[in-house]
């Protein structure tokens, strides 16, 4: 006879789900009236990805990056990316001690649990670049010696997709390495009533305690790894990443990395659900933030200002709309 789970092994199989719905109030005590934003940006943490939020100034950028860094008891470092940055001053230097005669390295910013890259595309390509080794190994080089960064390390980037002056558009690579992109859009009425009263006397974000350490953070992001797969779920995947190889108005499709990030992101997402396994559905919830920005558009559209993001994310739905969801 197959005994069933005692009391003690099913709280302690519940406990990771309750760590994470746990993350979540905490950052919407902040984030109000966003939910599903706040839900992709703890997908993203869990899935050990990086996240890209996009939209125009004073939408609560930045505030959900903070709010996030506070409800974690790890290091959070802010960089305001602009054009006289240089790759040093976020990886660090190395520099002569003239009292051990020996030459040491002084990390940079970047060796942290937490960045916030803030306005990433008002700096340099050269810059940018200096985040790819970091945010795809998780390490980075000075005067070839390697460096390793600290577990775990999660960046958020913020830029503004309207204003184009002075600005350098990330390129395709640096893109692909940011597991979600994101939008947050302007709160309902209630919700900004709410944030207007609620900052009267303090920001919210100030007094926001940390609700997971470190550690913890590196437990879920191990356990989410173990999250069940089955195999219609990764074929429905498959032929999701595999439509956008051959759709009219793509000349590149999302890459083998694209299909591991959705993979990863949505055993994130039924973690964050409160599941042990993955459902067609949260492939379908993931595939505009995962997919949309690593395809490569054709002509005109691929150069025509602010209709890329739109016309991608129309091409990802119209494969959603047709390709058959298993039962």
């Amino acid at each position: 006879m197959e005994l069933s789970p005692s009391p003690t092994s099913r709280s302690q199989a519940a406990e990771p789900f309750r760590q994470i719905q746990i993350l979540r109030a905490n950052i919407e005590q902040v984030i109000r009236g966003k939910e599903d934003v706040v839900k992709l940006a703890v997908v993203a943490l869990l899935a050990k990805g990086h996240l890209l939020i996009e939209d125009i100034p004073g939408v609560g950028k930045t505030t959900l990056a903070s709010a996030l860094a506070r409800s974690l008891d790890c290091t959070f470092r802010r960089v305001s990316f602009t054009s006289d940055l240089l790759p040093s001053d976020i990886i660090g230097v190395t520099i002569f001690n003239s009292e051990t005669r020996e030459f040491e390295f002084k990390p940079g910013p970047i060796f942290t649990n937490v960045l916030l890259a803030d306005e990433i595309n008002r700096t340099t390509p050269k810059t940018q670049s200096a985040l790819l080794e970091a945010m795809s190994e998780f390490r980075v080089s000075v005067d070839n010696r390697q460096h390793n960064l600290p577990d775990p390390f999660f960046v958020l980037a913020t830029q503004n997709p309207v204003e184009h002056h002075g600005t350098y558009p990330l390129p395709d690579s640096q893109l692909d390495r940011f597991l979600l992109r994101i939008e947050m859009g302007y709160p309902q009425r209630d919700a900004e009533k709410e944030i207007i009263v609620r900052q009267r006397l303090t920001h919210p974000a100030e007094t926001l305690q940390a609700v997971l350490t470190s550690n913890e953070v590196v437990a879920l992001q191990k356990q989410v790894r173990e999250i069940r797969v089955q195999d219609s779920v990764l074929d429905y995947l498959m032929a999701v990443v595999e439509a956008t190889r051959t759709a009219d108005a793509v000349q590149l499709g999302a890459s083998p990395r694209g299909s591991l990030s959705l993979y990863r992101a949505s055993q994130a997402l039924a973690a964050v659900e409160g599941r042990d396994y993955v459902l067609p559905d949260d492939v379908k919830t993931l595939a505009v933030p995962v997919l949309a920005h690593r395809l490569l558009l054709k002509g005109r559209m691929a150069t025509a200002a602010g209709t890329h993001r739109a016309t991608s994310c129309r091409v990802i739905e119209e494969i959603l709309g047709r390709v058959e969801v298993p039962l």
